[in-house]
């Protein structure tokens, strides 16, 4: 016996390896075993060779397709299932089934006739059809490939075969209906059954919950493969009505499918599908049985992919018109609104506000309304783009301004907004979600807005604003920007007078348009100027209605008792609603002490005489 490993030895030429390092040999031994002396000996004529083969063995049989047997030859035949051709049906103990990918020994169909797995090979399009039925199973029906399917989707396919036996089983007792306990033994069974759907539609829901718990691919999955099933269910009238509407099979049907559709078009939008897997999707649900109260729900999954040329181009700001011609053909950026909310919560999740305020501009949908809402946030996504410049601009556009339809806490999360540069991260759908509750952050790359155009803002929304023009907190808060930390210097006489005029005519003349405030106004006391043309403001605001409370934006001017005198002196313009307001005020205070009476006392030794 010689010992040697499993290995085949190579030499260029008859000198001794003595002298040879062990890193330099092109051979390493890999595994030991011991071999027959006469199988190490090297035949005469052999030694003359260049090259020499000291050792060989042959190969093992690993598993393979029947058809690829080393031991037993296969002959290919088309679609022969009757009979097993002559020899196909021998195996070796590492023949595979090609149809059941299993053991050939354990395949239950290798010489059954009328199916005789052992004729099967893949140069047979009947066969690769055959093999794909069988591993795929009700996966088939997607027209998923065997690459496509993993084991997520293998489970989602078990899952939905137990769910069809059993949902067969519910729907059949709901067909049979139910005799009810009211009517009497006299009355006929026949006349008194009711037939209610809700056992089913509970049934079919909680399945669709299972679906929305498992990887997306399998979810969307089970959701049309169910929806395959309870798309056909019928209601069948009995003697008694009930009022539940998933009692109604037709009604209860609806319910359902607008379930999977919402379900659905969320993981299109927010999933990374691969293409193909989404147009299989798509191409399924189409091929769907729809009666005819459900046809316009048929094109509810036609969403545009995020690599759509037309989306990707207006993402881009390459197209800023939502149209484009393919090869002649008109293409439109048109979504559902399901499908817009969609996008539009998965590029804030994204921090992708430019692409979104372009999408937004552009996108048209079925439900204006609901849409007008979305749009109305295009301000504050711009602000989150951290330009606050422009998103002033686009509150107060020269038609459909967003700012027309603010509500006085909107308009106050703006203001600060632009005060002070920072901003809550949120994930909204409309502007009522814009809320104060929520840690503000600074916004990246933002810049706090001066006072002076704070101010012109905030004038501007009073005017096309009915309800922050009434709201007294708004002109607190209004009175407040203008303000400066310390009291101001009262400016002199003449100015005074002067500005009384002067503010009068700039807010009625241009009030409402893009107010400019002249520089020689702002050049000697320009904070001073400020607080006055926002005192002239509010002004106008007493004297066309009464406001309530006035203590909180009368408090606003702090220490500077010399805008309040101002205020009265303009107020006394008008004397019969200037002492109208007096009263009001002088009934609003009865019930304050301390820094309110303070306040109070110098208002009443400022005012002039009326």
């Amino acid at each position: 016996m010689c010992t040697t490993g499993e290995i085949i030895i190579l030499s260029d030429d008859d000198d001794d390896c003595e002298d040879v390092s062990p890193n330099e040999l092109s051979v390493f031994i890999v595994e030991v075993e011991d071999v027959k002396k006469s199988e190490c000996a090297v035949p005469p004529i052999a030694l003359d060779e260049d090259l020499v083969i000291t050792f060989s063995r042959s190969a093992e049989v690993l598993p393979h397709a029947r058809y690829d047997c080393p031991i037993h030859p296969f002959t290919a035949t088309d679609c022969e299932v009757s009979v097993p051709v002559p020899n196909n049906h021998l195996m070796c103990d590492q023949c595979f089934c090609y149809i059941c990918d299993k053991l050939a020994s354990s395949c239950k169909w290798w010489c059954y006739s009328g199916l005789c797995h052992c004729n099967s090979h893949k140069k047979s399009d009947f066969w690769n059809n055959h093999r794909n039925c069988a591993l795929l199973g009700g996966l088939k029906t997607f027209n998923l490939t065997l690459s496509e399917v993993d084991s997520h989707l293998r489970n989602a396919e078990t899952m939905l075969q137990s769910f069809r036996q059993e949902l067969s089983t519910l729907y059949h007792v709901f067909l049979k209906g139910r005799v009810l306990e009211e009517c009497g033994p006299s009355q006929s069974r026949k006349n008194c059954r009711i037939f209610d759907y809700t056992p089913v539609y509970e049934y079919v829901s909680s399945f669709l919950n299972k679906a929305d718990q498992q990887d997306s691919r399998a979810a969307a999955i089970m959701m049309l493969g169910a929806t395959e099933d309870f798309i056909r269910h019928f209601q069948v009238t009995g003697t008694f009505l009930l009022q539940s509407p998933t009692a109604d099979a037709a009604k209860a049907r609806l319910l359902l499918l607008q379930r999977v559709i919402m379900s659905m078009q969320r993981q299109m939008v927010m999933a990374d599908f691969p293409t193909g897997f989404r147009t299989k999707l798509h191409d399924f649900y189409k091929r769907l049985y729809f009666p005819t109260e459900l046809k316009s729900v048929k094109n509810s999954l036609n969403v545009r992919p995020w690599d759509d040329v037309l989306l990707v181009s207006v993402l881009k700001g390459q197209n800023v018109t939502g149209f484009r011609k393919d090869k002649g053909k008109k293409d439109f950026l048109v979504e559902q609104i399901s499908v817009v909310l969609l996008r539009t919560e998965l590029l804030q999740r994204q921090h992708r506000y430019k692409e979104l305020c372009r999408y937004l501009r552009v996108v048209e949908t079925d439900n204006p309304l609901l849409f007008q809402q979305v749009q109305d946030l295009i301000p504050f996504f711009t602000c989150m783009m951290g330009d606050l410049p422009s998103a002033l601009g686009s509150l107060l556009p020269t038609v459909n301004s967003p700012a027309s339809r603010f509500t006085p806490q909107l308009f106050l999360f703006y203001l600060l907004v632009f005060q002070t540069a920072t901003a809550p991260k949120l994930v909204v759908l409309q502007s009522s979600e814009l809320s104060f509750d929520t840690a503000w952050e600074p916004i990246k790359d933002a810049v706090p807005l001066t006072c002076v155009t704070l101010v012109r803002f905030a004038l501007r929304v009073h005017r096309c604003c009915p309800a922050v023009y009434a709201d007294p907190q708004c002109w607190a808060s209004l009175i407040n920007v203008a303000n400066t930390p310390k009291a101001l210097q009262g400016p002199s006489p003449k100015f005074l007078l002067e500005a009384m005029g002067f503010v009068s005519s700039t807010l009625q003349d241009e009030y409402g348009s893009n107010i400019q405030i002249p520089r020689f106004f702002m050049e000697e006391y320009p904070d001073q100027a400020l607080l006055l043309l926002v005192t002239g403001a509010l002004c106008l605001r007493i004297l066309d209605a009464p406001l309530n409370p006035a203590f909180p934006v009368l408090n606003a001017f702090k220490e500077n008792v010399w805008a309040l005198s101002w205020l009265w002196g303009t107020l006394s313009s008008s004397p019969e609603r200037f002492n109208s307001f007096l009263l009001e005020f002088s009934e609003e205070t009865e019930n304050l002490t301390g820094l309110s009476s303070h306040h109070w006392f110098h208002l009443r030794i400022d005012q002039p005489d009326s």
